[in-house]
């Protein structure tokens, strides 16, 4: 994770610094920045470089500075980092913003219990002890196709009543109070699938758990314009969310493809590669070209590369091919808890 502090006292930037050293420690990538003497950075820009870059910022001041300073970058609770204000004196540290999905609440007890601060959750769910949506599906890698459902899902649990969880996969631990498993789909309020299907802003909550790796072979010169269309089409034809995606990977050939690194930019994806040596001795029954296998050395490029990332998982979608382009997809292992 990486988090960016700043604070504008002598007792606050010694806070600081033993903050981002104490993370640094725990292997996140903390930076401090202190906003006070001769030449220090402007807020706003601290700010607004942070907003953009960093996991969570944490101001060690007023929590009326921290308010001022984020309210022209607040755009989305998916998007948006986390923030937290504390004071100089370590007393305190509060959530602002994004306390479940962008984890603010969970880095505040972090905090906190590294210089012993009391954490201020505001958030209903997590000082009533009840299922929190948002942060449950974070924690199991799940994207939220329609977020603007989680209020109604939040808001049934904390008055009382019953939320139905569907999911395509088994779901481990003890089942939370509030909420139910049902077979049913049609009568969820939250589905777990990764077909989610169609859907609009009155549907159920749908999580689509980000396990997915596409494979990709591909002819000298692709354009990322290309790629993008045949991954449309080829996620359209399975009934699969792009959001499903949790990386790139192709064969070491293609390591200088620049159509293939400006898709895999754009998706904001991490793209693999894998040698010749390391696809071919992969297991199992593949869709093999000759003609590939004398341009690449190995029989099939998408299907193994997309194995070939999914540590250990299994291949879902096999050789699809599309104009001077094949794709594939595999699956890596999932397995929901509470």
């Amino acid at each position: 994770m990486r988090i960016e502090l700043i604070a504008f006292t002598e007792a606050g930037c010694a806070l600081g610094r033993q903050l981002a050293q104490a993370l640094e420690k725990e292997g996140d990538v903390a930076g401090f920045t202190p906003c006070r003497g001769q030449g220090h950075i402007s807020l706003a820009d601290w700010t607004a470089l942070a907003f953009r870059e960093a996991d969570a910022l944490v101001f060690i001041g007023a929590a009326g500075i921290a308010v001022r300073s984020i309210a022209p970058f607040v755009a989305d609770k998916t998007r948006d980092p986390a923030v937290l204000v504390g004071d100089e004196s370590g007393r305190y540290l509060i959530p602002l913003l994004s306390g479940h999905l962008g984890g603010a609440n969970d880095l505040a007890r972090r905090l906190a219990s590294l210089y012993g601060a009391n954490p201020i959750l505001t958030t209903a769910t997590d000082l009533r002890g009840l299922w929190a949506v948002d942060s449950w599906a974070k924690a199991n890698g799940c994207a939220l196709l329609n977020p603007g459902r989680i209020k109604t899902v939040s808001s049934r649990i904390l008055e009382g009543g019953q939320v139905r969880l569907f999911s395509d996969w088994p779901i481990g631990g003890e089942v939370p109070a509030g909420v139910s498993l049902t077979e049913d789909r049609l009568q969820a309020d939250v589905i777990l699938s990764l077909h989610p299907g169609p859907w609009t802003l009155s549907s159920p909550l749908l999580l689509v758990p980000r396990i997915g790796v596409l494979g990709v072979g591909c002819r000298r010169g692709v354009s990322a314009g290309a790629l993008n269309d045949a991954l449309t089409e080829f996620l359209a034809g399975q009934g699969l969310s792009r959001r499903c995606l949790c990386g790139l990977a192709s064969i070491r050939l293609k390591e200088d493809e620049a159509g293939l690194a400006e898709f895999a930019q754009a998706l904001g994806l991490p793209l693999d590669f894998f040698d010749p040596d390391t696809l071919a001795a992969l297991p199992g029954p593949f869709t093999g070209s000759e003609f590939v296998q004398s341009v690449t050395g190995v029989d099939n490029v998408c299907e193994r590369s997309a194995l070939a990332a999914s540590e250990g998982g299994r291949l879902l979608v096999p050789k699809t091919r599309f104009e001077g382009i094949t794709l594939a997809l595999a699956l890596r292992p999932f397995a929901p808890s509470f």
